[in-house]
């Protein structure tokens, strides 16, 4: 379990493919590994992985073929930057929402506004995901846990304050760029239980 709030930006150094599984080695520093065990769930944009072969400054992970189709890893290359995330302890500060890293789908950056205090982005979704984007809920981005302001047929608006651009991917975010999604666990808790009734 994941908050989406970004520890730190690491970087790809490394992506080898071997018997159809992806392996990436990823970049981070020492602060960030401290703590880490072989086998711990780390949240790598979003998508919950496996940490193993732990060194000073890096781990690996493997992604499946599957993950590869319907996460933006399938587009991720060396020397990209990711956001990263440890999982939950019992004495974590759920500063975000219940995250799980399983991404839901991908969705599409179809607009970018830059102001002064503040960046927005429309985000465009698949019609099965709409359902879960409610105003003034949480939506998981690249792993980052945001608020939705606006919501239309196929899209959803966030807006990303100044301190949370300067330290995740988000800021490199772009029209046409894909990222991950993940909606709230909340939502589709509620769906199945008005299905059960």
């Amino acid at each position: 379990m994941f908050t989406g709030i970004i520890e730190e930006l690491g970087t790809i150094e490394k992506v080898a493919f071997d018997n159809d599984i992806h392996q990436y080695r990823i970049h981070v520093s020492t602060e960030f590994i401290e703590g880490v065990k072989s086998g711990d769930s780390i949240a790598v944009d979003g998508i919950c992985l496996t940490a193993y072969d732990l060194e000073k400054n890096s781990f690996q992970v493997d992604v499946s073929t599957e993950t590869q189709h319907c996460t933006s890893f399938g587009h991720s290359k060396a020397s990209h930057q990711v956001n990263l995330e440890r999982s939950v302890t019992p004495t974590t500060r759920l500063g975000g929402h219940m995250v799980s890293g399983h991404v839901d789908g991908l969705g599409t950056v179809v607009k970018r506004d830059d102001n002064d205090n503040e960046t927005v982005l429309w985000v465009k979704i698949s019609a099965d995901l709409v359902k879960y984007i409610a105003v003034k809920g949480s939506v998981c981005v690249n792993g980052v846990s945001l608020t939705v302001n606006q919501t239309l047929e196929d899209q959803f608006c966030v807006t990303i304050i100044p301190h949370t651009l300067q330290n995740t991917t988000l800021n490199m975010i772009q029209t046409t760029d894909l990222v991950n999604i993940e909606v709230d666990l909340i939502a589709r808790y509620l769906e199945k239980l008005s299905q059960s009734t």
